[in-house]
């Protein structure tokens, strides 16, 4: 009897993926994202991988479907696996994504998630005052209330931030945005280089007071249903607050 792992599986169903398989396939993501095989460059052969990783030709098989699925490599049949440009990556892809910001010594990946950020949750504060009801401005007050209580607490602070950022997202009724801007902002959040302290400063509670202000600019605007202002609040909030936990070094501008 052929063990699970190099068994095939029957015609039309897709096999799972294992733990083997899946640490076979964190090293492929790792090695392409880190560059060890940079786009336009052919991964191993089948034969060669199978016996790199210990594991049978099926484990990489099925590695190479879910590369395929992530955007980052064609599989050529007679020509090989082939790495494509970054631009064909599916990078809302949880491991690709994850596996960006790990790899991401320049914090480049991190400067573009705050740029699309900014435009996405702008866009939803900016739909979120056009559509503002009393039910809207209760739910965004008890938020700031929430992050004004917890100043003295980095952990609980973070995460009344995010409570709060979800809470603008809902109110703007926009289903798609939203689900873009959840991705972005969970793994932006999973990042210490993403939402380490103002470096300028040695007390993270006069960090955690600026981004307070301007929280509370949002919702003033919000409330107002004053739209233009609000789009305006959210992208200065998200830029400036990213800008202030670079580190000083690799500031832009």
């Amino acid at each position: 009897m052929s063990s699970p792992e190099s068994a095939e599986p029957r015609a039309g169903v897709r096999a799972p993926i294992d733990r083997i398989g899946v640490t076979v396939l964190n090293e492929l993501v790792q090695s392409i994202i880190s560059g060890e095989v940079a786009p336009g460059e052919s991964l191993p052969p089948e034969s060669e991988l199978s016996a790199q990783f210990g594991v049978s030709r099926t484990v990489i098989r099925e590695s190479m479907k879910r590369l395929q699925e992530k955007g980052m490599v064609t599989v050529a049949q007679g020509r090989g696996t082939h790495v494509n440009p970054t631009t064909r990556w599916n990078v809302l892809d949880p491991l690709v994504l994850q596996t960006m910001i790990h790899n991401d010594d320049t914090l480049g990946v991190l400067d573009e998630l705050s740029v699309v950020r900014a435009a996405l949750e702008s866009a939803m504060a900016s739909a979120a005052a056009a559509g503002v009801t009393d039910d809207i401005r209760s739910r965004l007050r008890e938020s700031l209330a929430a992050m004004a209580q917890r100043l003295d607490d980095s952990t609980a602070f973070r995460d009344a931030d995010l409570d709060f950022h979800i809470e603008v997202m809902e109110a703007s009724g926009n289903g798609l945005a939203e689900n873009v801007a959840r991705m972005l902002l969970t793994h932006a959040v999973a990042s210490d280089r993403y939402t380490a302290v103002d470096f300028n400063d040695a007390d993270p509670t006069h960090a955690f007071e600026l981004t307070l202000a301007e929280h509370e600019r949002i919702v003033e605007a919000i409330a107002a249903g004053d739209a233009e202002s609000a789009r305006v609040a959210m992208n200065e909030h998200i830029l400036g607050a990213w800008q202030r936990r670079r580190l000083p070094s690799q500031r832009r501008g």
